[in-house]
């Protein structure tokens, strides 16, 4: 009967032992670096793109809107990721009600041809259809893309007077994070 109970009692330690590292992430295999597995890679048909980290999307807001507010304009700041999806917006206080939707569009437009939008603006003149028809963008200064071998995101500004202080103040949220880009 003894021996029923303290087996009893081992078989529970051990149990709870087991119950104690499951519910806390550590097991045997994580203690030896040796036994851990690498990742499975993921199957030829699914692609990976990097993405710009939300510290870092949330630094170059912050540095595009303070390089702003330096020269006294009121504006919105927007990051969005390849796919235009927005990661980060700052609105300046007193930044009109159009600037969010200008920013994210200038952003996109920037991201999605990898080149500032005072330079697609130039082409996308003339008669007919042009790059100006492509629904979610904005051919106005203020939008330039983010690269780290390829565009991996977009800075768009809105609401200073003219495209070129949007995008200076673009630029410099890019600048903000360029060496985190290396």
């Amino acid at each position: 009967m003894q021996s029923t109970t303290r087996n009893r009692a081992i078989v529970g330690t051990l149990v709870g032992l087991g119950i104690l590292g499951g519910a806390t992430g550590l097991t045997v295999a994580q203690a030896d670096p040796a036994q851990q597995q690498t990742p499975p890679r993921p199957p030829a048909a699914v692609l990976q793109q990097p993405v710009l980290s939300i510290d870092s999307a949330t630094k170059a807001a912050q540095a595009a809107l303070d390089a702003a507010e330096a020269k006294g304009q009121r504006v919105t700041v927007s990051i969005v990721d390849r796919a235009g999806n927005e990661r980060v917006r700052l609105t300046g206080d007193g930044a009109g009600p159009q600037s969010g939707e200008s920013a994210k569009r200038k952003a996109f437009t920037a991201v999605a041809w990898g080149r500032a939008t005072s330079e697609l603006g130039k082409q996308a003149t003339g008669d007919g259809a042009t790059l100006r028809d492509i629904p979610g963008t904005l051919f106005l200064g203020g939008g330039v893309p983010v690269t780290a071998g390829s565009p991996i995101a977009g800075i768009g500004v809105a609401g200073a007077p003219s495209g070129d202080l949007d995008e200076e103040f673009a630029r410099a949220g890019l600048q903000a994070i360029q060496a985190e880009l290396r």
